[in-house]
């Protein structure tokens, strides 16, 4: 997806929200031209947030399947702009003064959507991700933030098998050593199946090593 124009499958018909899911779309089209233009016009756009999202009775018209990613309530235009990598993006809305420790009704932040990717996925992209989430950070994002189940974004970025993450979210801040609600540890999470879909691709296992050695590393200097 990153550094190709393609077309988001939300629409604005889709959900009430519609200047901001035309926002979305653009966003994840990677047209940078629109995007500037449309948050010129409508500033306020910068700071809006989703009035209905993704439920169990209503899904698949939330869904953002160039990124694998769903529309929460509470999901700001910062929320995508950072799970799909747009560093560029994240910046102006920033500037515009989006919130980076903005919530959806999952407790997610932008930060949390950062740091998600499928390995080997046409949406992936580590070094975009990785400069993504640096920004977000700097702009003041909490590396340690806890959504709603307990669930912090190195815990995602260890889940979902995204080293360059894992290493920038360490750079940041984040707790090597910090538990889930759960009381897993980011190490037992890099060292056991976690279940997710492709976690066992050749590219999700190379991940996995490197996240390995990136947690001892940083386990060992704590």
């Amino acid at each position: 997806m990153h550094g190709q124009k393609r077309t988001c499958a939300i629409t604005s018909t889709d959900m009430p929200d519609a200047a901001l899911t035309k926002l979305v779309r653009m966003i994840v089209a990677a047209d940078d031209a629109v995007v500037f233009s449309l948050l010129a016009t409508s500033p306020t756009l910068a700071t809006a947030r989703f009035e209905r999202g993704a439920t169990r009775q209503a899904v698949r018209s939330y869904h953002i399947e160039e990124i694998e990613h769903y529309i929460y309530a509470g999901d700001t235009a910062l929320h995508i702009a950072a799970s799909a990598y747009r560093r560029g993006t994240v910046q102006k809305l920033i500037v515009m003064g989006a919130n980076v420790r903005a919530k959806n009704r999952r407790g997610a932040e932008p930060l949390h959507y950062a740091v998600d990717g499928m390995p080997g996925s046409s949406a992936w992209n580590p070094s975009a991700q990785a400069a993504t989430v640096a920004c977000l950070i700097k702009a003041g994002a909490d590396p340690n933030a806890l959504d709603n189940s307990g669930v912090s974004p190195l815990h995602r970025a260890v889940r979902t098998r995204c080293a360059a993450a894992v290493k920038a979210l360490l750079e940041g801040g984040a707790d090597p050593k910090r538990k889930n609600r759960r009381g897993s540890t980011p190490m037992l999470l890099a060292t056991q199946n976690t279940g997710r879909g492709g976690s066992g691709s050749p590219e999700a296992r190379a991940q996995q090593r490197c996240i390995v050695q990136l947690l001892k590393k940083h386990i060992r200097h704590i």
